[in-house]
């Protein structure tokens, strides 16, 4: 039995994954979906302003020593691929799985903002213009999308190397979306890279709802 632990992309809960769950509960695996700080409904705008990306990688680490949990396979979509590296890089050893779900694979020293393309620096722009701290949803129809803590965009991410010790470091592109993806250039490089696995999706950047049942069977790879 595995244990996946799936964290959402920007501005999303954990009813990202609303799709894909039952997929992977229903072949016997445990699943827990975090809401990262900043994105749950009940939070107040001091919770928003004040969130980062250290905030959110503690969100997963709290997790883990909660539910003691090890052994673990970390998927993060988008945004997420920051959270999951910070995470997996203080976690001690506990995730064996890391899967990059159309998601940001940040080195030391970058941040979202450094490692975005033009398309999203400018609708991240857009967004937190109002409030200058919390970004809003870009169009879109899902009402339980929530503003996204700015800073969590910006801060750069500081790695010891330990997040490449994971034994098993997946990405998987997502090729439906060519006009404005920011990671054909990061699949490239982690396509040369003998320490990753590179999947191809032919389905836009939110493969969970568009295609499910095929997220599903390549979590469910062993």
């Amino acid at each position: 039995m595995t244990t996946f632990v799936l964290v959402p992309g920007g501005w999303k809960g954990s009813w990202a994954y609303e799709a894909v769950i039952p997929l992977l509960e229903r072949a016997g695996h445990t699943v827990h979906a975090l809401t990262l700080t900043g994105l749950r409904p009940e939070d107040d705008s001091a919770t928003v302003a004040t969130a980062n990306l250290d905030t959110h990688a503690a969100d997963v680490l709290r997790l883990l020593d909660h539910a003691h949990l090890t052994d673990v396979t970390l998927v993060g979509h988008s945004y997420a691929g920051m959270v999951i590296t910070a995470a997996a890089d203080r976690a001690d050893g506990r995730i064996s799985r890391l899967v990059h779900l159309d998601a940001f694979v940040p080195r030391d020293g970058e941040s979202w903002w450094s490692t975005a393309n033009q398309y999203f620096r400018d609708m991240i722009a857009v967004g937190a213009a109002e409030t200058g701290y919390a970004v809003r949803p870009p169009g879109g129809t899902d009402p339980r999308r929530r503003p996204h803590p700015l800073a969590s965009f910006l801060q750069t991410i500081r790695l010891t190397g330990a997040v490449d010790l994971v034994p098993r470091r997946e990405f998987v592109y997502c090729s439906g979306w060519q006009d404005h993806t920011p990671f054909t250039e990061l699949r490239a490089r982690l396509d040369a890279d003998p320490g990753w696995q590179v999947h191809d999706l032919p389905t836009g950047h939110d493969a969970m709802n568009e295609a499910p049942e095929a997220v599903a069977a390549l979590l469910l790879d062993e």
